[in-house]
């Protein structure tokens, strides 16, 4: 096959696709005819009639239907219009429910909220709609209901009603009713009968019976219920009765609501009460009487008053209303004086149904359906039938169609309907058999031709069924004829064709021709012309005859072609001559209407073409009258039997002959027949006539006129008044017992009788009553039924048939049962003692004769054969009596006797269970099954019970000591064979045994048993209980022990529970020893509780056995303390300018912690508000306070707190609010300075209190002693001097000035007095001051001289000359300027100025403001989570200090700060970290700002790590687990965190980590081990201050739990201990402690021969050893070891500080092609010790300088040689720094080396490896206050990290990624906890698991927090030895991390294989180290040695090169040769080394 498109080929699938579907839906349709499932919409859930709901609550309305295919669901209008959605008011949800949601009472809309809905269900078969849904939202509404008095005469009933608003009345009822006294009156169905005073009656009036004058006294209130809200209430009015004395008879009255009330109940078969009111008053009391009228007549009869029909005085009251009790009701009222009658109409609703019968029907089309609307309910208003919901206009209950057609089919419905509700049915009429109605498929067209030519005219048609065709022309059926040929014929698929052939057509043959297909089920037509060329011709026109009225539509039937015009006239006159006339073109006339005296007549058509030639043609139209028959009637009245009836049938229109007939009930009237007489009076007259009227007659006359052009017909109903007639009269009847009896009674008559059936009463006919309704007598439709009747149904029985007609008819028969023998009592027991005689009798009831025989035990019994037995019989007037009498009763008489009945109906036998009673036997076997302090349990053998049930057993028991007549009784059940004896005392012995009862005696005891009975808990409370506050936190306890007699045993102490009181919390509780000493008070205190809160205390007392009893709660505060929060919403308002109000509001009353009794204002200027000791207080008890007294125009700080009796809470936040600005003072001071001989110069200094800002000063001048003016010169608020001009001379002059504000002017200061003069001395205007000046800004200081001649100005600085500086100069104007202002500066300035006459001299002072300088820190103590230290201020600060912030950090946190008020002498640092080391510095701040830090203090919290414990107390061993307390490990001080718990079999390898976060407080058990095995096992324990590492050996038990031989590790103990391991290749049965030193041995000796190796390597700058190793990898290390450089591997406590156990469960990755890690391989290595640095260094030892941020002063040793030192994994530049080592500090890392990162393999890119640089040693070679190559964040000198081997990491940012831009900076992120991080080694912790890129600049960042998982590489103990011990000959081990180690481009031996690309080339030989972004490194399946034995990095230069046994993974000697010739950084930067190196040969570490 070609290949094809893709989209060719999806086409070809689909078509398949589509095909398969087809012939598979094609199969299905025609296995399933296409309507088989299919069905109309019927109502699933259909809504109910009333919806009503409260706004608060909203409706969901459910509307659901079924059908095929679904409904669609839609809510319309009772309209019928759809319904929307109104916006939160009304929607319709998806699944169809129409839904109301609450809503406001403002949004009630009456068209959403008061409407009529209906659910419309539609498919395509047809819609049915719901029945009316009446919706109403009821908006919550106050009402109030009311009660009116109500007056009565004495002696009658009243009734009081309860008056509810109209607008509530339906949903609000009367519940009950009560009086003053709150006496409750209940409804009817709360009451036990009718019979008491006070009723309250259905409808919810109460009745009060016989009222007297006492019942004037009471008044009463209704109590009603809302039943949408379920809302109660009184009502608002109390009613009470008014009563009066009658003065004389009165008649019967009637009050209240007139004559007619009509009452409707809706609902009434389910059991509802109705109430009838019959409200007449009269005295004397009058007699009251209910009748009801039968239906449809004015008869009436007595109401019948029984259990259900209840009359109470007036009122009657019918329970549990049926729907016959409908109908019309009188009350008739009578006394002495007259009567009185109402009537009420009394409708009982019950609920509508509606079914329709069949619920769905087929017919075939012409066929009649009918459907049948069964319902029910009451009342019936109207019945309405709808299809397809929409009305059809049919109301009777059978819907009929005659003639089904295809428009029939659908959903027909039915609706019943009253004013309350409507019901509806629904049933679905479908089509069957052929249904489709004719189409015309084809059909010829238009035509025009010429005569001559044969034409064939062609129509096909479809239908089913297959449908005729016919042929017209003009409308006149074409018949065959010669010319005129039709035929047709069936194709097929069923189409019919049929065709018209015209043989050479004639011009005369045009016209319309039209095709008429028709059959049964429809007609369809088709019309077309045919134009034939030739003259008008018109064809002949038959008579036409038309009913007048009607409209006559004709076409001129005209041929020819082609026509001009077609015309019609009627004498000559062309048409339409009037309006009903219309003529159209192509010849059709209609008249509309038609009348014979207008209409009748000759129509002519005339047909014209355009040459002039004309045709025409006569129609004759006739018109005829159709009859019209005039109304009659028999009259309104109905007629009686006898009476004569007639009616007259008048045709007064109509054509003659007239036919007039007539029938009755449809039925024909014969003339003559049946009584009824015709008689035509004329031609348009007939009379009928009945001489003598009977029940036949009864019935709808009809009278049909008829003549040719219709028929007209009118109806008349006659009613005949027919007394009642039996159609079937019942007769005595005779039923067999049991039978089903049915008697039937039917009678006939107008109105239809009621027929009723009686019961005669008593045996004899005469008098009857009503048949009770039970279930198994009913009447129906006459018939009485008496189902499964029995004897006591026999009896005379009346039948009634009534219809106010006559006197009606009775019938009186005897039903009689014919019944067998019967024995009422089918089966008794007999008893009868021993010994005794005894008589058993059997009664027979039923028709006599009846014979009865006596069996025994089924057998017969002949008294012949023993004489102890009679027989004899009794005739009863029902029956029988048989006696049988046993003279002496033995055991043997206990059987069954049988009697046996039987008369000629049948038999029947009862039977007498015979039991002979005796004595029990005593009970045997008692036992004891279970004892308590208490009580015990027994049980027994039940003996033989004498034949009489036993009653009970008597339990008797009695202490030990006593005798039985001193004995207690327990009674038990005779049923039961257990029993327990309670009320026992504990520890106590009994005896106690057992009697059996039956109802004739008592058996003897049983033998007894004996018992103690056991300890219990105590049973009392102990006593004396007190609680007392001891402080804010604490409350002591005290109490007493119980009553020693509820100590139930020896009291071992007591539960002390407490918790907070009013929760729902349970009881903390503590335990407390009982105190032997009699009479001793015990007590307790609880500490660390909330302050100020209520607690309650129990105790109870405890034993062996248990705890007693709870004693009652104890409740008590404990003191009171400080509020926690402050007063809050404070705020501040200024009233004046001397007071400002404060408010606030209360702290929130939890925060409280105590009573608040006052608040204190704390304010105060807020440039003094630093100064505590110038804060003003104020108290105050209010939540407000106006403050006094306070400074003018000036800013105020204030801030508020609470005061309980615990004493002062919590400040607020301060607030600030400034007084009102007033008047100011007067200047401080005036001069007044001679300037010449007319101008005075005046000066003044500011006031000392502005109040408010200066706007101007005002000089008031004045000559003195004369009385001249006062002046006045305004001068601005800057300007402090003014010259007064144009004086006299030598004339005094007074001058003052005033300063203003906004307010106004203030005082005026001091007068002054002065004279203008020629002489002026020196003098100096400005006033001595003080100026304060900020540090660093410019100050200022003013001297204004006058004088004459100019007076010489010099400055005096503290005494000393002033000369000019850069800093300082003098002014023009005087003023000395200060620039930059510092400390120094401060002092006093003197001006000097001096002139011929004069001299005068002012000084200043200047303060200099500056921030404080660095306070004084101290170290005052130290707790294990709290620091105290101590602050003082800097000598040499003069500006006031405002406080101190106080800065600390944990040695890898960050920075925090506490505020320490100036005040404090010391500060505590609290919730520190135990055990952990801190900085700690402090700055003081003043107004001006932060000033200097202090020196960085270094200290440390106590605590330790963990202490090991002792074995014995910490595992404990079993067969297959361990148990583990971890209780027994001491925390050192610092709470343990978690605990780590690793094991593995003694000769593995591998540790499996069994837990890595067990908590302290649990003992832990390890599971799943295998018995009688070694194990080791490792434990590290976590607190905050470090971790410690225990293992140990231990053995599990033999499964019999044996021990196995102990393990000889040497040393005689196995606790915890050291062990050597075993590599993997080793086997297994080596002896290890002969291996060791053999190996020792080995190594000593290789390290010789590789010292030899080492010093002639150094001649070879290219030596790369080559060669191939065996299994061992070489591990170089050039690194010395000095004297004294060992370790001691077995000593626990420094394995304790340096080791650490990390989860082992981060595994590590295999080596491709091995079995273990590289971690292992590395670890089996053999260690080169290569010449190296010759200094002698010993391993630091952490715990040698505890104080390790202490300054380190030691000076630095100098190394030999100038080494530069690699760090491993990567390259460090050398640096002369390295040559030094500090004491205690070994391990460092040389300053500016690089070094080479790598992290975890899977969470790290090797390519982001990265170098960073160390930073030198600070000042020197001293590091001051760390040590060298401490990494420090910037800024923060002091911030060093611990080196000790015991400090974990912390855990935030494990993974973190850092991108660092620029120079030489150390990020350092801590984290929050310390917790398990690998410490592989002790410098390198912190920087190995770190992802960093990094350019230009070191970055350090912490470990992260998935910390939990480090690769644990290092299973073997030495792991701990070698930690710090590079130089001891093997490497440290302990844990290896993934990934691969930093190399340099030399060594990278890569995986091949593993998919990684080739790394990128080494920089360039210029290339700057510290600035390059090394990304050598690639991913690796290995350990990196770097990693595994970091710590050996910095300490010396040493390498490492590692072959790979597999030739794949190795570099040959040749490639690396090339490698080294590449122009390379490594290379390049080794060649540097070594020819600085003294002769060290460098060695590249190499990954595989």
């Amino acid at each position: 096959m070609a290949y094809m498109m893709p989209n060719e080929r999806l086409k070809w699938l689909t078509l398949c696709a589509a095909v398969v579907v087809l012939a598979s839906v094609g199969n299905t349709l025609a296995a399933n005819p296409a309507d088989s499932d299919q069905k109309g919409p019927v109502f699933l859930k259909e809504p109910t009639n009333r919806i009503d709901f409260s706004n608060s609550t909203g409706a969901e309305i459910e509307c659901k239907s079924s059908g095929n295919p679904m409904p669609e669901i839609i809510w319309i209008r009772s309209d019928g219009t759809a319904v929307g959605d109104v916006p939160g008011l009304r929607q319709i949800s998806s699944d169809g429910k129409l839904v109301f949601p609450p809503f406001r009472a403002e949004d009630y809309r009456q068209e959403v909220h008061a409407q009529v809905y209906a659910c419309l269900a539609r498919n395509q078969f047809g819609s049915i709609i719901s029945r009316d849904v009446h919706v109403r939202a009821v908006v919550q509404q106050f009402y109030e209901s009311e009660v009116n008095n109500e007056y009565v005469i004495r002696g009658n009933s009243a009734v009081l009603k309860c008056s509810i608003p109209s607008f509530v009345a339906d949903f609000v009822q009367v519940v009950s009713w009560q009086d003053e006294e709150g006496q409750l009156y209940g409804t009817l169905e709360d009451q036990q009968g009718t019979d008491g005073k006070y009723l309250v009656l259905p409808s919810g009036e109460l009745h009060i019976r016989e009222v007297g004058p006492e019942d004037g006294y009471k008044s009463y209130q209704c109590r009603t219920k809302h039943r949408l809200t379920g809302e109660t209430r009184l009502s608002a009015t109390k009613g009470r009765l008014v009563i009066t004395e009658p003065v004389g008879s009165v008649s019967p009255q009637f009050s209240g609501n007139g004559n007619q009330e009509h009452i409707t109940l809706t609902r009434v078969p389910l059991n509802q009460s109705v109430t009838l009111m019959c409200p007449a008053q009269a005295y004397p009391v009058p007699f009251f009487r209910w009748y009801k009228f039968i239906e449809g007549t004015t008869r009436k009869q007595a109401v019948v008053l029984n259990d259900r029909v209840k009359q109470v005085s007036g009122t009657l009251i019918i329970k549990d209303a049926v729907v016959e009790d409908s109908g019309k009701y009188l009350c008739v009222v009578n006394n002495s004086v007259g009567g009185e009658s109402v009537e009420t109409v009394l409708t009982v609703t019950a609920p509508l149904s509606a079914k329709i019968d069949p619920p769905t029907q087929t017919i075939d089309f012409g066929r009649p359906a009918v459907f049948t609307c069964q319902y029910t309910g009451n009342p019936i208003k109207t019945v309405s039938w709808m299809k397809d919901g929409k009305a059809m206009g049919h109301s009777e209950p059978v819907l009929r169609i005659e003639s089904v057609k295809k428009e029939d089919k659908g959903m027909y419905q039915c609706f019943v309907r009253n004013d309350q509700e409507s019901a509806e049915a629904s049933a679905e009429l479908k089509l069957g058999g052929r249904f489709d109605p004719p189409v015309i498929r084809q059909a010829f067209q238009e035509e025009t031709m010429e005569p001559g030519p044969s034409v064939f005219l062609k129509c096909v048609a479809g239908g089913n069924p297959t449908p005729e065709i016919s042929w017209e022309l003009d409308g006149k059926k074409i018949a065959n004829n010669d010319r005129f040929q039709v035929g047709q014929y069936v194709t097929v698929n069923g189409d019919v064709v049929s065709y018209l052939n015209i043989t050479s057509v004639h011009a005369n043959d045009g016209g319309l021709y039209k095709c008429i297909a028709k059959s049964k089920v429809g007609v369809a037509e088709h019309s077309a012309k045919l134009n034939v060329y030739g003259l008008p011709y018109i064809r002949q026109m038959e008579k036409k005859a038309i009913v007048a009225g009607e409209t006559l539509m004709v076409t001129c039937p005209v041929a020819g072609y082609p026509i001009d015009s077609i015309v019609w006239e009627r004498d000559n006159r062309a048409l339409p001559i009037n309006r009903k006339q219309k003529v159209f073109p192509n010849g059709t006339l209609i008249i509309e209407n038609v009348e014979r005296n207008s209409d009748q007549a000759t129509y002519t058509c005339v047909a014209k073409n355009q040459e002039g030639y004309s045709a025409r043609g006569s129609l004759e139209v006739q018109v005829m009258v159709p009859p019209q028959v005039l109304p009659f009637s028999f009259g309104e009245a109905a007629a009686d039997v006898g009476d004569i009836a007639s009616a007259n049938c008048v045709v007064p229109k109509g054509d003659l002959p007239l036919e007039i007939r007539w029938s009755l009930n449809s039925a024909p009237i014969v003339n003559g027949e049946n009584g009824f007489s015709l008689m035509r009076l004329n031609k348009r007259t007939s009379l009928l006539n009945i001489d003598s009227l009977s029940a036949y007659h009864r019935g709808v006359y009809k009278c049909i006129a008829t003549n040719e052009a219709g028929s007209s017909e009118h109806l008349a109903e006659l009613q005949v008044n027919v007394p009642p007639r039996w159609i079937l009269e019942p007769t005595d009847k005779a039923f067999a017992q049991g039978s089903d009896a049915k008697v039937e009674c039917k009678a006939d008559g107008f109105p239809k009788p009621q027929v009723t059936w009686k019961k005669a009463v008593g045996d004899t006919p005469g008098e009857y009553k009503d048949l009770k309704k039970s279930d198994n007598i009913r009447v129906e439709e006459g018939t009485l039924h008496i189902d499964n009747i029995q004897k006591t149904n026999e009896g005379y029985y009346l039948c009634e048939a009534i219809n106010g007609i006559g006197s009606g008819l009775s019938a009186v028969i005897m039903v009689s049962v014919q019944a067998p023998p019967e024995f009422t009592e089918k089966l008794r027991n007999q008893t009868a003692r021993r010994g005794e005689p005894a008589v058993l009798q059997c009664e027979a009831k039923g028709e006599k004769p009846i014979g009865i025989l006596w069996n025994m035990n089924n057998m017969r019994l002949d008294p012949k054969n023993d004489n102890r037995y009679t027989i004899r019989e009794e005739i009863l007037s029902a029956g029988v009596m048989s006696s049988l009498s046993i003279k002496r009763t033995e055991r043997s008489d206990s059987a069954l006797f049988t009697c046996v009945a039987t008369n000629a109906f049948g038999s029947d036998d009862a039977s007498i269970n015979m039991i002979v009673q005796e004595v029990p036997e005593m009970p045997y076997a008692l036992k004891v099954l279970d004892k308590s302090g208490r009580s015990v349990q027994l049980s027994w053998a039940q003996p033989y019970d004498g034949n009489s049930p036993l009653n009970r057993y008597i339990i008797e028991f009695k202490r030990s000591r006593a005798s039985w007549d001193e004995i207690d009784r327990v009674m038990v059940p005779g049923h039961t064979t257990e029993a327990q004896v309670q009320k026992l005392s504990p520890a106590t012995t009994y005896n106690i045994r057992i009697v059996a009862e039956n109802e004739i005696g008592s058996s003897q005891s049983s033998e007894a048993v004996t018992i103690i009975t056991a300890e219990e808990a105590p049973s009392g409370k102990p006593q004396n209980i007190k609680v007392e506050p001891v402080n804010q936190t604490t409350l002591r306890v005290t109490w007493k022990p119980p009553a020693r007699s509820d100590w139930n045993g020896e009291i071992l102490g007591y539960y002390v529970g407490y918790k907070l009181s009013n929760t729902n919390s349970s009881y903390i509780f503590e335990t407390i020893n009982f105190i032997t000493e009699e009479g001793k008070e015990h007590n307790l205190e609880l500490n660390n509780l909330r302050v100020y809160t209520q607690y309650s205390v129990v105790i109870q007392a405890f034993n062996k056995i248990g705890a007693g009893p709870l004693s009652d709660e104890e409740k008590q505060f404990t003191a009171e303390g400080t509020p926690s929060q402050p007063p809050s919403d404070t705020a501040c308002t200024t009233l004046t300018s001397q007071t400002i109000r404060v408010s606030w509001v209360s702290p929130p009353l939890e925060s409280a912690n105590g009573v608040i009794k006052t608040y204190k204002v704390v304010y105060a200027p807020s440039d003094e508000w630093y100064d505590e000791t110038k804060r003003h207080y104020k108290k105050t008890a209010s939540s407000d306070t106006v403050l006094h007294g306070l400074k003018k125009y000036t800013n105020y700080t204030m801030q508020v707190l609470a005061t309980t009796a615990g004493g002062d809470g919590v400040r607020s936040v301060p607030i600030h609010c400034q007084t009102e600005p007033d008047v100011p003072e007067a200047p401080t001071d005036v001069k007044a300075l001679v300037m010449g001989n007319a101008a005075i110069l005046v000066s003044w200094r500011p006031p000392a209190q502005p109040n408010g800002i200066i706007t101007q000063y005002t000089v008031y001048s004045k000559a003195e002693g004369a009385e001249t003016e006062t002046k006045t010169q305004k001068v601005p608020h800057y300007q402090m001097s003014f010259e007064a001009t144009e004086l006299e001379k030598n004339k005094p002059y007074e001058f003052w000035v005033t300063a203003s504000t906004t307010i106004g002017e203030g005082q005026q200061s001091k007068s002054i007095v002065a004279m203008p003069s020629d002489q002026v001395p020196a003098k100096i205007a400005s006033f001595d001051d003080t100026f304060t000046a900020t540090f660093k800004e410019d100050a200022k200081m003013p001297c204004l001289a006058v004088g004459a001649p100019q007076p010489e100005i010099t400055w005096k600085i503290k005494g000393v000359e002033f000369s000019a500086n850069d800093r300082m100069r003098l002014l023009p104007d005087g003023s000395l300027l200060i620039k930059s202002v510092n400390r120094q500066d401060a002092g006093d300035y003197s001006c000097h100025a001096e002139n011929s006459i004069a001299k005068d001299s002012i000084t200043h002072k200047l303060i200099v403001l500056a921030p404080p300088q660095s306070p004084h820190v101290t170290l005052s103590a130290t707790t294990t989570d709290a620091l105290t230290v101590r602050l003082k201020p800097h000598e040499g600060d003069t500006a006031p200090l405002h406080g101190y912030t106080l800065h600390y950090k944990p040695e890898f946190g960050e920075w925090e700060t506490a505020e320490v008020s100036v005040d404090s002498q010391k500060h505590n640092i609290e919730n520190l970290l135990c055990g952990s080391r801190y900085q700690v510095y402090a700055t003081g701040f003043n107004n001006i700002g932060a000033g200097e830090a202090s020196d960085i203090l270094n200290t440390r919290t106590k605590g330790q790590k963990p202490k090991l414990p002792e074995k014995p107390r910490f595992i404990e061993v079993s067969s297959n687990s361990v148990s583990l307390h971890f209780k027994a490990w001491k925390d050192g001080g610092c709470p343990m965190s978690h605990f780590v718990v690793e094991s593995k079999k003694r000769d593995q390898l591998e540790w499996n980590q069994i837990s890595n976060n067990v908590k302290p407080d649990n003992n832990y058990v390890v599971l799943d081990l295998e018995p009688a095995t070694w194990y080791n096992l490792r434990i590290t324990a976590h607190n905050s201050a470090g971790f410690t590492v225990a293992e140990y050996d231990f053995a599990t038990l033999t499964v019999t739990g044996g021990t196995i031989a102990p393990l000889d590790d040497g040393m005689g103990h196995g606790n915890v201990h050291a062990r050597i391991p075993m590599p993997a290749w080793m086997p297994e049965w080596l002896d290890l402690n002969f291996m060791v030193p053999l190996i020792a041995t080995v190594v000593v000796v290789a390290v010789g021969i590789c010292v030899v190796c080492v010093a002639l390597s150094r001649r070879r700058s290219d030596d790369m050893r080559g060669g191939q190793k065996d299994v061992y990898y070489d591990v170089v290390y050039n690194q010395t070891m000095g004297p004294g450089a060992t370790l001691d591997k077995r000593r626990p406590d420094l394995r304790d500080e340096l080791g650490y156990i990390a989860p082992p469960n981060r595994k590590l990755p295999p080596v491709p092609g091995s079995n273990y890690n590289t971690c292992d391989r590395i670890k089996r290595g053999t260690v080169i010790s290569r010449g190296g640095l010759r200094s002698n260094h010993s391993t630091w030892d952490p715990r040698r300088n505890p104080n390790l941020y202490e300054e380190l002063k030691a000076p630095p040793v100098p190394m030999h040689g100038n080494a530069n030192i690699y760090g491993h994994g990567g390259h460090a530049h050398g640096n002369v720094e390295c040559h030094y080592r500090h004491p205690g500090m070994e391990d460092e890392i040389c300053p500016y080396a690089t070094f080479h990162l790598l992290g975890f393999r899977e969470e790290m890119d090797p390519t982001k490896a990265m170098n960073f640089q160390t930073f030198p040693h600070q000042n020197g070679h001293t590091p001051v206050p760390g040590h060298a190559g401490t990494m420090l964040p910037p800024g923060h000198p002091g911030h060093v990290h611990s080196r000790s081997g015991s400090q974990s990491m912390p855990r935030a940012n494990r993974y973190q990624r850092k991108n660092s831009q620029g120079g030489q900076s150390s990020i350092y992120t801590p984290a929050p906890e310390y917790d398990d991080p690998a410490n592989c080694a002790e410098e390198d912790q912190y920087r190995r698991y770190t992802r960093v890129n990094s350019q230009g600049g070191s970055l350090y960042s912490g470990p992260g927090p998935e910390y939990d998982d480090p690769a644990n590489c290092a299973p073997e103990e030495d792991q701990y030895g070698s930690q710090y011990g590079g130089p001891y000959g093997q490497p440290y081990d302990h844990y290896g991390s993934r990934g691969s180690m930093g190399r340099r481009s030399i060594g990278s031996a890569r995986n091949p294989g593993n998919g990684s690309p080739e790394p990128p080339p080494p920089p360039p030989r210029n290339h700057d180290m510290s600035n390059s972004s090394f990304n050598d490194s690639k991913e690796s399946n290995e350990i990196s040695e770097a990693e595994c034995d970091r710590d050996h990095g910095p300490r010396g230069n040493y390498g490492a090169v590692k072959r790979s046994p597999q030739p794949k993974d190795q570099r040959t000697t040749e490639e690396m040769r090339k490698l080294i010739e590449r122009n390379e950084a490594g290379p390049k930067q080794l060649q540097l080394q070594q020819t600085n190196g003294a002769g060290f040969t460098a060695y590249d570490t190499m990954a595989v």
